[in-house]
């Protein structure tokens, strides 16, 4: 008797040996996971995604279609990465010269958001809660819940956790429209109070 696997991967799907998939998650059309990959539960990896050797996803991590999350990566829960997004793992790449296992490392930190066709420069960790908007590039580490735009990214405000720019009063104090939860600035620090 054949033992049904906890997760659904397309038929054009390919995945490598030694890869550990949570339950629940689906990798669709030509999507590509690579060796000792760890995927938790409850993702979707979209269409022509590449996951390389010994990334690690945690649980419900949103990958859209065409990104590329490079050896190195690691990005915690409930991780957003829009369309095209890309994350690089050499700082100086050259075809002649083999770099391989200098891998500099990024971590994208719990509920962060990466806008379509963003470029994560590597050695560069993403705060908890962050926006990186659709075609920045990150070449610095981000803070939590900090909205980044541009290349190179330069902070533009803050976000609140269901992703909504904040508006702070006099006091450093604001309010999601949606979940209504208060969030305070403070020494240029956002925390949700």
């Amino acid at each position: 008797m054949m033992m049904e696997k906890p997760f659904f991967a397309h038929e054009s799907a390919v995945i490598d040996e030694g890869c550990r998939i949570g339950k629940g998650t689906k990798i669709w059309h030509f999507s590509h996971v690579m060796s000792d990959c760890v995927i938790g539960e409850n993702c979707n990896l979209g269409q022509n995604v590449v996951v390389s050797p010994g990334v690690v996803l945690g649980n419900n991590v949103k990958v859209q279609n065409n990104v590329s999350i490079y050896t190195g990566v690691t990005c915690q829960d409930d991780v957003f990465l829009g369309p095209s997004c890309v994350f690089t793992n050499i700082t100086n790449p050259r075809s002649q010269v083999s770099r391989r296992g200098q891998y500099a490392s990024t971590t994208v930190m719990r509920g962060a958001s990466i806008g379509a066709n963003a470029t994560i420069v590597c050695g560069h960790d993403i705060g908890e809660f962050a926006f990186i908007g659709a075609g920045a590039v990150v070449t610095k580490n981000i803070p939590a819940y900090a909205l980044v735009v541009g290349n190179p990214a330069k902070q533009s405000g803050w976000m609140s956790e269901y992703g909504h720019k904040l508006s702070f009063d006099k006091n450093g104090i604001a309010e999601c429209p949606e979940s209504k939860e208060k969030y305070q600035l403070k020494d240029g620090k956002v925390n949700k109070i």
